[in-house]
């Protein structure tokens, strides 16, 4: 009966935190400015569980939507595609939002372990948005993305 109960408060805990995370707000949304003009609207990642989590089981990303990995220092970032659907761009950025790094076209993760793809120089961003869009929108090594954090 012991056992019995346990499991049951443990199934009530899970369901709790469950709900919990359901009711979590959603992330914030900042215009997000490539180098051609095209203006993004990218959800902020600012946390660990929000940055592990990312694109996971998206279905897609809408062409007018990115993501913005926002670090607490500059550092060689790695970013995995687990659980991810769809090919992207990744692009790392400095503190001025120069891009240091890109990496095109990086394909969903199909077996563990899943890769990690990280940049060669250090980056305090990382932007995620649809295979292709980052040259069609001019976001090479050297460009400048640009956005405003409200910190």
């Amino acid at each position: 009966m012991e056992g019995l109960r346990t499991h049951s408060l443990a199934l009530a805990a899970f369901a709790l935190a469950l709900f919990a995370s359901a009711g979590a707000a959603d992330p914030a949304v900042v215009p997000l400015v490539l180098p051609s003009g095209t203006v993004l609207r990218a959800e902020v990642m600012v946390n660990d569980e929000d940055r592990a989590m990312g694109l996971m089981f998206r279905p897609s990303l809408p062409l007018d939507r990115g993501m913005l990995f926002v670090f607490d220092a500059s550092d060689f970032h790695g970013i995995w595609m687990k659980n991810c659907r769809f090919p992207i761009d990744i692009l790392w950025l400095d503190e001025q939002g120069k891009v240091v790094h890109l990496a095109e076209s990086v394909p969903p993760c199909r077996k563990d372990p899943c890769p990690s793809y990280s940049p060669l120089a250090k980056a305090s961003y990382v932007v995620e948005i649809n295979a292709g869009q980052a040259r069609k929108e001019k976001a090479l090594v050297g460009s400048t993305v640009r956005f405003t954090l409200g910190r």
